[in-house]
């Protein structure tokens, strides 16, 4: 009778532990970061092409969170142009929170996927060496579809970065939400600030 009790119990026990361990968020690198400053990096949907003054979705993240939030977006970049001025816009500004938007000029330049997602991956390394966390924000919808969404997962777990997949969908699709056939206009940012404030959050709590 004994044995049956434990036989019973064992798994259970097993499936109360697989189930907290569901639970529980993926570890992220640099979350005890005691860096200074939040950094938006990327391209135009960084800048905020296509929104009016104070919409880009920096902008938002800073009226949100309540503190100021550095724009080094830089309309028409690929990944490799933002790793060139990687160390004077972001690692020179005492990051504590880096979030990484490329990727969608590198697809309109024909840049090799290969390529971009090497760039990316040096970027991500190189934030992290200065001690800051990294949100990967990836762009997917209208551009490379799946294989983009696995690329930009990959780096995100080996560098133990947040990420945030497909950062236009429900945008790219609806005019109301485009400024033009690319750009977000004010509502479509609002809907990237969003996303992006549920997950950087959560970061930037004190431990």
């Amino acid at each position: 009778m004994l044995t049956r009790k434990v036989s019973i119990a064992y798994p259970a026990l097993c499936l109360g532990f697989f189930i907290i361990g569901c639970s529980v968020s993926p570890p992220i690198a640099n979350r005890d970061s005691d860096g200074s400053s939040i950094v938006c990096f990327g391209d135009s949907l960084t800048e905020g092409v296509g929104a009016s003054r104070g919409h880009d979705y920096p902008a938002l993240l800073s009226h949100a969170l309540g503190v100021q939030v550095i724009n080094a977006g830089v309309a028409g970049e690929t990944t490799a142009d933002g790793l060139k001025r990687l160390e004077k816009d972001v690692l020179q500004k005492d990051p504590k929170l880096v979030i990484v938007l490329f990727g969608g000029n590198d697809f309109l330049q024909h840049v090799p996927r290969e390529e971009v997602f090497k760039s990316l991956d040096e970027m991500v390394r190189r934030i992290q060496e200065a001690g800051a966390m990294v949100v990967i924000v990836g762009v997917q919808s209208g551009f490379w579809g799946d294989a983009a969404r696995a690329d930009y997962a990959r780096i995100a777990k080996r560098r133990q970065a947040a990420f945030i997949p497909n950062i236009l969908d429900g945008i790219f699709s609806e005019p109301s939400l485009k400024s033009d056939s690319v750009h977000p206009n004010d509502a479509g940012y609002e809907k990237i600030a969003q996303r992006i404030l549920k997950v950087i959050k959560p970061l930037l709590e004190e431990r």
